[in-house]
Formats: C-alpha cells, structure tokens, sequence
C-alpha cells in the first residue's frame, strides 16, 4: 500500500489561506452571535435517564449528532452504566456489541473489535495508555465508542475501534450531589460520594468532587483486589462565552492472588481437563498493584461569531508493580495432578504522558449554506520506563497436586531491581476536518492528518520513526427523509505498534484500508437512535500471538508475528434510546469474518457474533429490566506434545436482570443479578493453551440517597 507524504508547513499555510479566502469571499459571512451556554451542556448524558445522547464528538471533533456521523458509533451514558451497575472499564467492553474482551488473567485484558487488538483507549478525547486501564467510571458521565479506524483525531490509525471516556464536570450551580453504597457476591464492598457545589455566589464558578472504595474477593480461589478513587474538577465560566476547567484523579488498586495465564487445559497425555471455576493454581504472594495519576487544563471559548478556539492539556502517570507466578503445564499427570511446573516474573513500570491539543472551530456560510472547518495541531510524548527482577532461587512445586493445590509456596529470592526497558515515543500532528453541505440533504466531511512519529528505545539503542505520514478521512451523509440518512465513509489505516517477535524486533506499522456505508435512523424527538453498518477492512501486518507460544525476550508478554493481505468484513446493528416513555432499550449485533491472504481465519479467539439485549421499563416508583448477552463461538488451536489441538467454546448465551424502587425521590435501593442461570463458559484462552473461566452467577444491592 503506498504511503500519502505531504509536508506539514505547507499544509498548515494551504489550510489558513484557505480559510482567509473562504471567509473573505463575496457572498461569504460569519454566522451571528449566539449564546453558547447550552452548547457546553448538551451532550452530558448524567441525569437524562437516556440511553442515548444529543452529540458526540469523538469520530471527528466535530459537535455531530450519532445520525450525522458517518461511521458506526455508539455511545453509553450514565443511566446504562447505573441500571446495570457498571463501575469499571472491564464492564463497558463486557457488554458492548462489537467489542470483544480476552482475558488473560485477573489483571489483564486485551480489547478487540472487528478481529483487531483496540491498542488505545481516550480520556476526553485524548489517547493514552494501550492496555487494560485501572479505571473507576464513577468519574465518568458517559462512553463514547467509534468503530473502525479514527486515525483523524487519535493518530493511530487503528481499523478496530476508539474507546473514549468523558469525564464529569462541575454543571451544578447548586448544592448537590449523592451517596451510594453497595454490597454484594464474593464480599463485595463499595462506597461512592459525589458533591458539586457552587464556590461563589452567582455559580459562575463550580467544584465537583468525587471519590469511591471498594473491596472485593472473587469466585477464583486466593483473590481480591481494593481500590479507591478520588477525581476533583473546577470549571469557571469566565463570561458567557468562556469556560475553563481544571481537574486531575488519583486511583490505585491493590490485587492479590492475581493470575497470569488462565488454568490448564490439557493433560501430558493430550486428554481435556476439567477444573472447577473457582480452581487457581496461583502462590499466595501473588499481587499487581496499580497507580495512576492524572490532571487536566481545558479553556473553552466562543467569539461573538461563534468561532470556537479549545486548547486541552492532559498528564497521566500510571504506573505498576507486580510479582506473579505462570504454570507450564505440558507435564502435568492426569492421574496424579503432579508434573506441572512454575516460574515467576517480578517487575515494575512507570508510563508518564504529557498531551497538549489545540485547535479551532470555524463555522460560516457560503453559497447560503452552512459550514464548518476545524483545524488543530497536537503534541504528545510518552516516557515508559521498566524494571525487573532477576530470579536467583526456582518456584518447586514438583509436590504440588492440582487436586489439593497448596498455595501457600515459598516465594523466590530475587536480584536488586534492574533498568529492563526506557522508551520515548513522541507524536506532532496537524489536522483538519470540513463539514460542507453540498445540498440540502447531502453533507461532505472531509479531512486529513499529518503525523511525525518517534520512537526511541534507549535501553535497546533502538531508534524508529516515521515522517509526514497523512492520513485522509472522508465521509458523505445523504438525509433520505426527515428520520432516515445513509452514509458512506473512508479513511487510511497506519499505525506503528509496540508488539514484537520472538527475537524482540518490533514489526512494522500496520498499514490498510477502512471502508463503511451504512443507514441510520432518529426517532421519537430523536430520543431513539438507530443504525446499520457494513464495513471491510484491508490490512497488513497484522499482529497474531506466535503460535509457538513464544514470550520476548526479557519480558512476560507473549511475541507476536506479522501477517500479510487481512480483511475483515461484516454488519453492525445498534438501536439505542427511548421507545416510549419510561421504556429504554439497548440492542447491539456485531458479525464479521476475519481472514488472511490465504483464506484461512484468524485470531479465532474472537468471537464472530455478538448480539446484546438491554432493556429497562419503569412503572411508577419501580423500575425493572434486564439484559441477554448472545456469543458465538470461539476456538483456538496450538501444538501439544501429542499433537496439534483445538479447544473450543460453543456459543452461549448470559442472561442479566435488575429491579429498582425509589422509596422517595432521594431514596432509592437497587438489585442486580448477573448470569441468573449460572452459565458456565471460558472468557477467553489465553496463550492457546488455557482457558479462562467467565463469571458464574452473582448479585449486588445498591442503595443511593440524593441531596
């Protein structure tokens, strides 16, 4: 696939001569002064009861409605998130048709859609880390996820999807705010407060604060994990038109007992085990402690002709310590449970990312049309600093029966920390995306994206980079009535990747192609939000875990090989919203087929099909509903010393249900139930040769009190 290579000072002169010349234009004006004080409201989904919401901005930058958006969107808004008790970012990728979660231990869990890895996630638009976040949503009002590649505004041209996250603010110019508490399966613990309060006396300057803990043991044998939240924000209305917000977060959890790796799945003599859900075969002193620290600066302004300028500043520190034991299983007995044996893996890491995004919103009109150009540029650097622990002394477990598991296993001695790993990667970026209307019903958005990208990897003296690399976006919206719309859409796929091989050499860039087209629908005062994706993507260098089984050197990650002519190709059904009053539903479907060059599937962990059903119904003081969650089947095959095998989950279907009732409008207590029919399934296998048990059945009561 060639690669687009345009100079980025000369795009950005094209760009302002361009807008000069469009808005000195004859017959060319600025649009009139307006109040923009809804403009700063209307997307928060916190207290609409919806399932849906007015606007997103994730896909473009642009202020779109789901309808006007030319890719498959979806959004999930603080009432999903409170009806079916979703408090981390584990559970948005559970239950959310088109993205495929593969554990591969309590700690970790790798995000795929379309049958790709989803290597980033946002924070208020911005990218950060590539693994699974130590996230707490209680911070959060809203989820907003974009399929396919949205390389225009993130950069990495990703085919899979953008996950972004949009923090809460301080809108209340009065005293307000909520206490909950939770107990539940497994000693579960949770307490949250949320207060917002005005800090002077017309409101035009507001705090939010708001903090959570929680405690819990698993159905796993050994577990638990302890976290807490604090996140505080300031947000000033420095006149009608201005706004500026300053926050930051603090979150850690504790885990102990935790995984790496799922639990056996064969015997030596090649036969299928068949351990109980609450087996792991874990040392006591495992743990993995996370951290992250984060702040903000945002300021917001209107002109009197509705020129927007936004400049967001954001610092993330994550960081992580662990010490975790892996079992190799490929001599373990049938008979006796004896054979297997264990290594351990103690190591610590730091990320600090620093993101500084500027840009501008220019509407105006030409030709008696409305239209918009946003123009922006965007730096990013993030420092990644590892460390190890050499292992002096081995983990004997030779006397160790997986039938009458000890974990009570004397932990290793290790060296002195050592410097494992120290990496820069610098992103500087220019974009700019148009929403012309062409007619009165058909809309173009169009842009493109230039990024130089660095990476240096000091501890390897390993230096990559990647110049002028452009990326185009573009995208047509035709109105088939007043309710209906088809779209079709493109955009590059490039994105450097972190992944390796065996013999620790990063593989190139994926580089492709990302083609949608699609009908979507609004109902009901736009209270109900309906779509239908088709989508293929063409791909190369695509990341698949080695088949041998292979980890990097130095590292506990598994390697990786690249493969040649991938595409993905598939349907994408959302229907978000109110049906009636007091009625709410959620479905999502999700099919695709993902092979190689040679017509053979891959990544087949993953599963194919996915349909969600969530539903909500409220009667009076009562509020009751539920949801079923459908997956296809999935497989994966690996070499065994006895030959090559397949272990398989069929598909299965989970069902959820949840009931609330308000005693007053202040008080109100809530019950969920997960998995009511106790299904038994494998979340995932992670390293082709394990698998790993999903949630058995489970409840949580709620009680919240407003003020």
């Amino acid at each position: 696939m060639k690669t687009h290579k345009i100079k980025v000072i000369p795009l950005s002169l094209y760009v302002i001569l361009a807008l000069g010349t469009s808005l000195c234009a004859q017959g060319t004006t600025v649009l009139e002064e307006i109040q923009v004080s809804d403009k700063l409201l209307h997307d928060i989904t916190e207290n609409t009861g919806s399932y849906t919401t007015g606007s997103m901005k994730t896909a473009t930058k642009l202020d779109l409605s789901i309808r006007e958006t030319p890719q498959s969107v979806v959004v999930i808004t603080k009432q999903q998130m409170e009806d079916f008790n979703y408090t981390s970012f584990e559970d948005i990728i559970n239950n959310t048709a088109g993205l495929n979660p593969s554990s591969y231990g309590t700690e970790t869990v790798y995000m795929t859609a379309r049958g790709f890895e989803i290597d980033y996630y946002q924070i208020d638009g911005i990218p950060t880390s590539r693994y699974t976040p130590a996230i707490d949503l209680s911070m959060y009002d809203r989820v907003e996820v974009v399929k396919g590649a949205n390389g225009l505004m993130t950069g990495a041209g990703n085919p899979a999807a953008s996950i972004n996250l949009v923090r809460k603010h301080a809108n209340s110019k009065e005293f307000t705010g909520n206490i909950t508490l939770q107990g539940g399966s497994w000693n579960t613990y949770r307490g949250d407060i949320d207060v917002s309060t005005p800090l002077n006396q017309d409101g035009s300057v507001r705090a939010r604060l708001v903090t959570s803990y929680g405690e819990k043991d698993s159905f796993k044998n050994f577990y638990s994990r302890d976290s807490k939240t604090l996140y505080g924000v300031v947000d000033a209305d420095i006149s009608d038109n201005t706004r500026v917000s300053i926050g930051a977060s603090y979150l850690k959890q504790e885990s102990k007992g935790s995984t790496w790796g799922g639990l056996p799945a064969f015997f030596s003599d090649g036969t299928v085990t068949n351990f109980n859900r609450k087996d792991s075969f874990v040392p006591k002193w495992a743990y993995v402690d996370k951290e992250e620290k984060s702040a903000f600066l945002n300021l917001e302004h209107y002109f009197d002709n509705e020129i927007k300028i936004q400049a967001n500043y954001s610092y993330y520190n994550t960081s992580s310590k662990n010490n975790q034991a892996y079992m190799n299983a490929t001599n373990l007995n049938r008979v006796t449970g004896l054979g297997a044996t264990m290594s351990s893996w103690k190591s610590r890491s730091e990320d600090v990312d620093n993101t500084l995004d500027l840009y501008a919103s220019i509407p105006f009109e030409l030709g008696n049309r409305n239209h918009e150009i946003i123009t922006g540029i965007m730096y990013q650097k993030r420092d990644m600093d590892n460390f190890s622990y050499a292992r002096l002394t081995n983990i004997d477990i030779s006397n160790n029966s997986v039938y009458s598991w000890d974990a009570n296993i004397t932990e290793p001695i290790y060296d002195s920390e050592k410097r494992s790993g120290k990496t820069t990667n610098e992103q500087k970026a220019a974009y700019v995306v148009g929403r012309f209307s062409l007619l009165d019903d058909l809309t173009l958005i169009t842009g493109g994206r230039i990024t130089n990208y660095e990476s240096d990897d000091k501890f390897n003296n390993y230096k990559y980079e990647q110049k002028d690399i452009f990326i185009p976006y573009a995208g047509l919206v035709y109105n088939i009535d007043e309710h209906h719309s088809i779209y079709t859409s493109y955009t590059d796929i490039f994105q450097p990747q972190d992944n390796k091989d065996k013999n620790g050499k990063r593989l190139d860039p994926r580089e492709g192609n990302n083609y949608e087209a699609g009908v979507k629908g609004e109902y009901f005062d736009k209270k109900l939000n309906t779509s239908l994706t088709l989508f293929r993507i063409e791909e190369d260098n695509v990341a698949q875990r080695d088949p041998s089984g292979a980890f990097i050197p130095g590292t506990s990650d598994v390697a990786s090989i690249a493969t040649e002519g991938v595409t993905s190709k598939g349907i994408e059904i959302d229907i978000n919203g109110e049906i009636i009053d007091n009625w709410n539903v959620g479905l999502g479907y999700s099919h695709f087929n993902l092979k190689d060059a040679d017509n053979n599937a891959i990544n087949t962990n993953n599963t194919r099909t996915q349909i969600m059903l969530s539903s909500t119904y409220k009667i009076g003081q009562l509020t009751f509903g539920g949801s079923v969650d459908f997956q296809g089947k999935t497989y994966e095959n690996f070499a065994h010393t006895t030959g090559n095998k397949k272990i398989q989950q069929d598909a299965f279907t989970i069902v959820n249900a949840m009931a609330r009732y308000e005693f007053t409008k202040s008080l109100s207590a809530q019950l969920n139930v997960n998995n009511i029919f106790d299904k038994e399934y494998y979340a995932n296998f992670p390293y082709g040769n394990q698998y790993v048990y999903g949630d058995p059945r489970n409840a949580t009561v709620t009680l919240k009190y407003k003020f």
